[in-house]
């Protein structure tokens, strides 16, 4: 069974690979010009989807046509050439422009995950006997399209990462005007007040001690996206030490997520070469 279904990664596939830069068969270096050849693009990228959805090693992924040195090697370079974060600007830029973001209502939550390696960003979770976590503080439009997160340690309160997390809001102008913030009542505080004042937003806070369900408000979105994140094994059990490879795998995901909803959003709506036959 295929890591995701054809007519998903074929599109994905076509667009990365439309982001790499040209690379010779062999090493131009070589005195002989025998080296041995580059492994291809696309056989990498397959095996980081078959890692990013199984969460398996390195060493479990790789065989005859490509190492697990060559996929932590491949990876690094695509992290230097920015390549995944452009990648997921597009996806975004895309369904911006065909469905459109809802960016006046957003929702901003954290999500504990385990991280059993530790690492840059690792911290003991408090809901996992003190073992190695990993937090994210996670924010959606107000669909549930992710767009973008920033890491912490399991041991580290929501509402600290809240600042970071709407600084990201900066690369997805022009905004609405109006713009209401969706947070559970972990944020319920005057310090997360004035902090939505400060940047000009609306917030719409449940109240400590007041029990109300995730649909009463558009909460329920972000919580969403990230049960679709969790699904990727790479992300619900991070072994990866450093921030920015967790960061690209993230990109990774959301950008699945994305061209996911997109294809599903305009499935009756637009007609495309490769369009499933059936509405995913």
């Amino acid at each position: 069974m295929p890591v995701l279904p054809s007519w998903l990664t074929e599109p994905l596939r076509e667009q990365f690979a439309a982001l790499l830069p040209m690379r010779p068969e062999f090493h131009p270096g070589h005195p002989l010009g025998c080296h041995r050849r580059r492994i291809g693009d696309r056989v990498v990228f397959d095996k980081l989807l078959q890692l990013l959805r199984f969460g398996c090693s390195y060493e479990a992924i790789a065989d005859a046509t490509c190492s697990a040195t060559t996929l932590r090697n491949r990876h690094d370079e695509w992290i230097r050439l920015d390549v995944f974060a452009q990648f997921k600007r597009i996806a975004l830029e895309s369904y911006d422009r065909i469905v459109g973001l809802v960016l006046d209502r957003i929702a901003v939550d954290g999500c504990i995950t385990k991280a059993p390696g530790g690492g840059e960003v690792a911290g003991r979770s408090p809901v996992d006997r003190g073992k190695q976590g990993l937090k994210r503080s996670g924010m959606t439009d107000g669909y549930g399209i992710p767009l973008g997160r920033v890491l912490a340690g399991a041991n580290r309160h929501d509402s600290p990462p809240l600042a970071a997390t709407l600084d990201l809001l900066d690369d997805l102008r022009p905004l609405p005007d109006d713009i209401t913030v969706h947070l559970d009542a972990g944020y319920d505080s005057d310090k997360t007040r004035a902090l939505l004042a400060e940047r000009g937003l609306d917030g719409r806070i449940a109240h400590k001690g007041e029990k109300a369900p995730v649909q009463a408000s558009d909460r329920w979105h972000v919580e969403r996206t990230h049960a679709w994140q969790n699904a990727f094994q790479r992300l619900a059990r991070c072994h990866e030490h450093h921030a920015t490879v967790i960061n690209a795998f993230f990109d990774l995901a959301d950008t699945v997520i994305t061209v996911r909803s997109l294809i599903h959003r305009t499935w009756t709506t637009h007609r495309w070469d490769n369009r499933p036959n059936r509405h995913p």
